[in-house]
């Protein structure tokens, strides 16, 4: 039976108290517990990104291969928990390739960055000059979206440069230089793609300000892109008069959001349909373990007959047998069992690629049993075919 915590992993540590200090019984109100089935389509939905906040995200998907990384070698992490989570990063893998549901901007931040880049050049994309105008949240979500598409340089401008600092710090290897709002104009005209996010209740850019600005490249697209995600906004509608800029605000972003958005839903409709099949395909290479104690057991079995029978033949045909004969006599004898066997352990196999059921699978390894004597508890293997029976009728 297979438990799965997704946001406690129980442990000694958990059973004897936390770390945090946080009371094991408070902790445990948020716990929650699912089995079997239910467990294995609950980590191959997280896996896919279907249970994320932001449908189709592919971070999770690095979290659950650090889990397998993890328990390599570790004690309790047995054949059946790491072919979940092994299976899991395929589902995973699949569902981003086969649907596409990763793709398109659902957040303000992201959209912003994304049209940035659809609206410049695909030459300029590593050479355009990016400024950020204010370091708050939503500052440093464009400047993880920009990081994310490439950029490796930008100036920020904020009102300190603790926040910028900070950022700094976290995004090792991007060149981020501070520059005080003192110097923001200066800093525009220097800039091909502007965007902002501020606090501020009046606009920072007006059509006075923008105006006397220099031109940008034709790289670029000849156009300075104002894209402002704060609200109220910080550049004012009357920039759009202004030649040679071009102004995206809010209401443009949230238009691209709401259609990734839906576009996203319907692709999360298709991947549980592959989860569902690879579901199946799961469970019915978990139930065909079953069976491998008998598979180890006949095979080991015939190998005793063989050699038993080799070595009596061997004798017979003296000592001073050449060793390329004595060679193709053990050859002959293993090619003979292992042709023998090919039918049984083929019936014996389970693994959601053919129509053979696991009733069936399990019904032939009682049969071998009993006409093999592997010794093996028939009534331990009859109570599981009952089992699972009775769970396929339900």
């Amino acid at each position: 039976m297979l438990w799965l915590f997704p946001n406690i992993v129980e442990s000694k540590k958990l059973r004897n108290g936390c770390q945090s200090g946080i009371p094991v019984s408070e902790i445990c109100e948020h716990r929650f517990l699912l089995y079997n089935k239910d467990a294995t389509q609950h980590l191959f939905e997280v896996s896919a990104g279907l249970d994320s906040l932001v449908l189709g995200e592919g971070q999770i998907l690095a979290q659950v291969r650090q889990v397998v990384k993890a328990g390599e070698g570790v004690l309790g992490l047995g054949r059946n928990i790491s072919g979940l989570f092994k299976h899991a990063i395929t589902v995973g893998k699949r569902v981003r390739t086969e649907t596409d549901i990763a793709a398109g901007a659902v957040s303000v931040s992201s959209a912003a960055v994304e049209l940035a880049f659809m609206k410049l050049p695909e030459s300029s994309h590593t050479t355009a000059r990016m400024l950020v105008v204010g370091a708050g949240k939503m500052g440093k979500l464009v400047i993880k979206h920009l990081v994310a598409k490439g950029c490796t340089k930008m100036v920020v401008v904020n009102r300190s440069e603790e926040k910028v600092a900070a950022i700094r710090e976290e995004m090792k290897g991007v060149e981020i230089i501070y520059r005080p709002f003192t110097d923001m104009l200066a800093c525009s005209a220097e800039a091909d793609v502007i965007f902002t996010s501020t606090a501020s209740e009046t606009p920072l850019f007006s059509k006075e300000h923008v105006k006397d600005l220099p031109p940008v490249s034709s790289e670029v697209g000849g156009l300075r892109l104002f894209i402002d995600i704060s609200v109220p906004r910080n550049v004012g509608s009357c920039v759009t008069d202004v030649e040679g800029a071009q102004v995206y605000n809010v209401d443009d972003l949230k238009e691209v959001v709401a259609a990734n958005k839906e576009d996203r839903l319907r692709k999360a409709m298709e991947a549980q349909a592959i989860i569902t099949e690879e579901l199946k395909q799961f469970e019915a290479w978990r139930d065909s373990l079953e069976t491998v104690p008998t598979i180890k057991k006949l095979r080991a079995y015939a190998d005793r007959i063989r050699l038993a029978e080799l070595e009596k033949c061997l004798s017979k045909m003296g000592e001073d047998i050449p060793k390329k004969t004595r060679k193709a006599v053990d050859d002959l004898s293993r090619g003979i069992v292992n042709k023998l066997l090919h039918g049984p352990m083929q019936h014996l196999r389970c693994d959601g690629n053919d129509s053979r059921t696991l009733n069936e699978a399990l019904e032939n390894m009682n049969a071998l049993n009993r006409m093999f004597g592997l010794e093996s508890d028939l009534s331990l293997v009859e109570q599981k075919i009952r089992a699972k029976v009775e769970q396929s009728q339900k």
